[in-house]
């Protein structure tokens, strides 16, 4: 036989090898899928391989090669289905210099809060997209945000800074239709207003500042915790606390006193565990998987057992898939890095192997006959319990220690171990490198292509966790590359186990889920 070197396939003369992050071997992503990646898994921070500039530096290299249209499409469902923030408005802000006729539209969308609307203003303002000013249609879109805001919403966005509200509105100077708005204003921006004026709970929240304790007022939970608060305070305030707010807090409820009171305990549970809650509030599985992790022993047990109900009720989506599946889970060592990377001040205590450990638990509850395979240089011999729970099983592999990362060796040992399959679900951040490879294929590809040997109608899933340029499979019909941390993810995963797929499969979805 000739050299295939010399003689490559059409797959791989379509797809040759370019070296990853790692120094290893991968395949890059068009710009399209690669932009839709960093978007549903990029965070901005400073990853293993790669710094926060160098990300921020790439994806407006990939916005320049992607046309406006799907600068909005993917914009838009990393917002919605992918719960992400400061890629979705950095999207948006080039959107305003490279696709203003789409950016009403997006911008609507994206910029659902007030914490997306600092982010946009930020960004634009900071010169990294063409401009410095926010220009004269961003202007009248964060004008129209506010005025269809309610005082109570517009008090609630006051939080955070820079930019502050009050920066943003001294920027594009909102007219005040009535008088409670104009003293609204007048508070953010240091100038005279009318206390009668104010809107509540502001008005209250002014009073409760000068002395009357009498009513904690109902303003946001950083607003009232930057004064000093009694027990019976704290007690308040986590009786009205968002979803969020109660996640984020438990810790901080049970050193203040908030568990004492049995009764309201209970309610903190029912609130915790509540479905519809859980999906208004966006939350990423793994966030409710690191709020049971660390959640101190002050914390009552009940509570602790809600986060463990929300954990399932997150995971609804799991779907159960046909046939054999294994799960290859990577727990390499860069895998042990923050999910959203590193950035001062606000590093996640979340890693990226968290994340792929609950997608391997969360698919093994619902498919119990499904194998799950940790590997990093060599396969490592962790078994779950199907009948366990998620945050159990999830646990467990969470304890791998790390390695280098082979990610055809799951592969390979299926190979050599004869295994029939259907499904084979790859959990990575996809940074091979321990075998080298070629120009013309992966380690993990060669290992890939003797699998469908044997089984010819087997179909791969690569959950990417992680915003890199390179993959190990290359996308085809029987490849899906997906990237995201929300439940989404098992939606997509779903629809392509048992639906049949194309090469853009994840492309077709997000194209299918925004119109625009």
């Amino acid at each position: 036989m000739a050299d295939p070197s010399l003689f490559p396939s059409s797959r791989q003369a379509r797809w040759p090898t370019v070296h990853n992050e790692a120094g290893g071997r991968g395949y890059a992503l068009e710009p399209i899928d690669r932009l839709a990646q960093y978007a549903l898994t990029g965070c901005l921070g400073q990853t293993f391989y790669a710094t926060a500039a160098t990300q921020r530096d790439t994806v407006l290299a990939l916005a320049a090669e992607v046309e406006p249209a799907w600068l909005a499409r993917i914009a838009i469902y990393a917002r919605e289905q992918g719960f992400m923030k400061d890629l979705p408005a950095l999207l948006c802000a080039v959107l305003a210099v490279r696709g203003p006729e789409l950016l009403p539209v997006t911008f609507e969308r994206v910029i659902d809060n007030g914490r997306m609307l600092r982010t946009f203003v930020q960004i634009l303002r900071s010169g990294v997209v063409g401009r410095r000013s926010l220009g004269s249609m961003p202007r009248r879109l964060v004008r129209a945000w506010m005025a269809e805001r309610s005082d109570a919403a517009l008090a609630a966005a006051s939080v955070g800074t820079a930019p502050s509200l009050a920066d943003i509105v001294r920027m594009v100077h909102p007219k005040p239709t009535t008088a409670s708005r104009s003293a609204l204003f007048a508070w953010l921006c240091g100038r005279d207003y009318s206390p009668d004026d104010l809107p509540e709970p502001l008005r209250s929240f002014e009073a409760w500042k000068a002395g009357d304790r009498s009513t904690v007022p109902d303003v946001p939970f950083a607003m009232l915790t930057a004064q000093t608060l009694s027990s019976s305070e704290w007690r308040v305030i986590a009786a009205r606390a968002p979803w969020q707010t109660t996640r984020m807090n438990l810790n901080t409820f049970a050193r203040h006193g908030v568990f004492d009171d049995l009764e309201l305990t209970a309610v903190i549970a029912d609130r915790l565990r509540d479905p519809i809650e859980i999906r208004r509030s966006r939350v990423f599985p793994y966030q409710l998987m690191m709020a049971h992790c660390n959640s101190t022993a002050a914390v009552p047990p009940q509570v602790r057992a809600a986060l463990g109900d929300a954990m399932e009720r997150a995971t609804d989506n799991v779907p159960e898939l046909p046939g054999q599946v294994f799960v290859a889970v990577d727990v390499s060592g860069s895998m042990h890095a923050p999910v959203s990377g590193v950035r001062r001040g606000a590093t996640s205590k979340a890693r990226c192997l968290d994340v792929a450990a609950l997608f391997a638990a969360s698919l093994v509850r619902r498919n119990p006959t499904a194998e799950v395979i940790p590997f990093a240089e060599t396969i490592r011999h962790t078994r779950l319990d199907p009948r366990a729970s998620v945050l159990a099983n999830a646990d467990r592999l969470a304890r791998e220690p790390g390695g280098g990362t082979d990610c055809s060796v799951v592969l390979r040992e299926l190979v050599r171990r004869k295994r029939r399959g259907d499904l084979v679900v790859l959990v990575s951040d996809n940074e091979s490198w321990i075998r080298p490879g070629n120009r013309q294929s992966t380690p993990t590809m060669d290992a890939w292509q003797r699998f469908k040997r044997r089984n010819p109608a087997a179909r791969m899933v690569c959950i990417d966790i992680q915003p890199f340029a390179t993959v190990q499979v290359p996308p085809d019909v029987d490849v899906l590359h997906v990237g995201g941390f929300s439940d989404d993810v098992f939606s997509v995963v779903r629809s392509f186990a048992t639906a049949g797929s194309d090469p853009h499969s994840w492309r077709n979805t997000i194209q299918s889920a925004v119109a625009v």
